[in-house]
């Protein structure tokens, strides 16, 4: 051998030593639907996983609003190109429970992939909406919320209101709106986003009134909507009275209307407490958020809150070791120390317990009281069969009809008992559609 060829040889050899065959990463395939400040969230989380191991990487995607990215997982499903995790808002939750094969409950991934997992170290409050009834996880909860209000501090001074008293009740809420609509505030004194989670939803749940049988949906698919009561007439009659001049104005089905509150236009705003990145980063004013209103005539009344927001799914027929690697992140999202970040950055929910108690016992909460806001509503009484949450097959779609009909009444074109009546008429059609096609 030449002096050239053995140099060749040794070249060769310490080129293959360099070029040690990295080991294939597995991608974990995450579709949410969140945009601005919580994509950012979205993406820091992901970053921060795959930097943390070398074995996964996940890969999230926008697909666009709640309702879009549910879709597009269902329909990815039945093309066989489902993601390994789906972000489903809690309205979707009754569609995906129903969803026999397509997806994979998380107690039985911890379990498979041996990951540690207690589930009663998450908070009952949050995780009792993505349980069966006997307390298995199906999915992981994420940017849990709830709803809260909030209001502005600088307009209530205007108005001659305590900005350190906001209103308890409706009737209270109802006078500072005519006090701040005659202070200049013409174009809207409350609002509120998310319109039938608000005016439907929370209403009963915060009144411990049902919205239907079996427990709202949580003990059977074969409940019977009954939220065309006398409380639910009285505030739908309410709101139709009050949009007349403008005390009360509508802001739409979803939350495209919560830039009227940062905007200084509604100086009241019943919304997501997910709201806060939103309001610390746009709102020009001083401001704060306190307690959902309730009628003090409704015997026990406030109650408690129910939760918002969104939870991971897991998708269903992928290999054991994808889910080995969903599993990991899973647990990643859930160490104490991670959470009390989301929870005091984002202001989206802790989700264990051990995280709320550590962020409560660092004194968090004195200066900055309106992250713990919808804790304090989810925990303010132990859940009746009217408050524990809601589960509705297709409950997207039974959410417009809803909302045509409160929109009919708000625009004259049904009376507040109309309407309501309808809603009710016609959730429950759809309510019976969807068992028969769950049943095939």
């Amino acid at each position: 051998m030449t002096s050239r060829s053995r140099l060749m040889i040794s070249a060769a050899v310490l080129t293959l030593a360099g070029a040690a065959p990295a080991v294939a990463q597995t991608e974990i395939q995450w579709w949410h639907a969140l945009t601005g400040a919580n994509n950012d969230v979205v993406v820091k989380l992901a970053e921060e996983f795959n930097a943390s191991q070398k074995e996964y990487k996940v890969v999230p995607a926008y697909k666009g609003s709640y309702p879009d990215t549910l879709n597009a997982g269902v329909a990815a499903f039945r093309a066989g190109t489902a993601p390994h995790i789906l972000q489903v808002f809690e309205v979707g939750t009754g569609t995906m429970m129903s969803a026999k094969g397509a997806v994979k409950p998380v107690h039985e991934l911890m379990k498979e992939a041996g990951e540690a997992f207690d589930p009663k170290a998450y908070l009952p409050a949050i995780t009792g909406y993505y349980s069966t009834a006997k307390g298995d996880m199906l999915s992981m909860p994420f940017n849990s919320s709830s709803m809260v209000m909030w209001y502005n501090k600088d307009a209530f001074k205007k108005a001659g209101l305590n900005p350190d008293a906001p209103p308890k009740t409706w009737p209270e809420v109802f006078e500072a709106a005519k006090k701040l609509k005659a202070a200049g505030y013409d174009k809207c004194g409350f609002t509120n986003a998310w319109a039938t989670w608000a005016n439907i939803e929370q209403f009963g749940a915060w009144h411990n009134v049902p919205i239907a049988t079996k427990a709202n949906g949580l003990d059977g698919f074969d409940t019977v909507l009954n939220f065309n009561s006398p409380l639910f007439l009285k505030h739908w009659t309410n709101l139709v009275e009050l949009q007349k001049d403008k005390t009360y104005d509508y802001s739409g089905r979803t939350n495209n209307g919560e830039g009227r509150f940062t905007s200084g236009e509604c100086p009241i705003m019943l919304t997501s407490s997910g709201f806060f990145g939103n309001v610390k980063a746009n709102a020009k004013f001083d401001w704060a958020n306190a307690a959902m209103p309730y009628y003090p005539e409704a015997a026990g009344a406030p109650q408690n809150s129910i939760i918002g927001g969104a939870s991971l799914w897991v998708m269903g027929g992928k290999k054991a070791d994808e889910y080995k690697g969903v599993a990991k992140f899973f647990t990643f999202l859930s160490d104490v120390d991670r959470q009390v970040k989301l929870h005091t950055e984002s202001g989206y929910l802790p989700i264990t317990k051990a995280a709320y108690a550590k962020v409560k016992d660092s004194g968090f909460y004195k200066d900055k009281p309106y992250l713990e806001t919808p804790l304090l509503e989810l925990n303010n009484k132990e859940p009746t069969e009217n408050s524990r949450g809601l589960r509705f097959g297709g409950l997207v779609q039974i959410r417009d009809i809803w909302s045509e009909e409160l929109e009919a009444a708000l625009n004259g074109q049904k009376t507040p008992k109309a309407a309501l009546d309808a809603a009710v008429e016609r959730g429950n059609q759809a309510l019976r559609q969807f068992e028969r096609t769950a049943s095939r």
